[in-house]
């Protein structure tokens, strides 16, 4: 018993922060709008189209990216994380971008070799997808 309640901590740790997180927000407030400095959406989309990331994603407004063997990335600017481990923020969107593999090891994601540069321009496209 001792042993799974041990192994239970960090989902609880998990749990009680996204409570925390729940009870921070007024009913019917959306998220703050998430925007990447440097980062241009129009470059974002003709990258995010060069790096194929359509044969996997559907991603509204880039040509021929309505891959579903991942999840599509409308509304990315609403949701809470990236990759389902990091928050949803600018720098963490585009370090996972770039680098997928050394933040999860086990992501069907590949590393793809995209630039600093491209890795902002992709992330502002996909926080300009907002509904909003």
């Amino acid at each position: 018993m001792e042993r799974l309640r041990r192994r239970g901590a960090p989902l609880a740790a998990l749990c009680a922060a996204g409570i925390a997180a729940l009870a921070s927000c007024e009913v019917g407030q959306a998220p703050p709008r998430r925007q990447v400095s440097d980062g241009d959406p129009d470059l974002g989309r003709a990258a995010l189209a060069r790096y194929g990331c359509g044969g996997c994603h559907l991603i509204p407004g880039v040509d021929r990216a309505a891959g579903r063997v991942a999840p599509p990335l409308d509304g990315f600017s609403q949701r809470a994380f990236v990759a389902g481990i990091l928050s949803n923020t600018p720098q963490n969107l585009i370090e996972w971008i770039r680098h997928p593999r050394e933040i999860s090891p086990r992501t069907a994601m590949p590393n793809l070799g995209v630039t600093e540069e491209d890795a902002r321009d992709m992330a502002a496209y996909l926080y300009s997808l907002d509904p909003r």
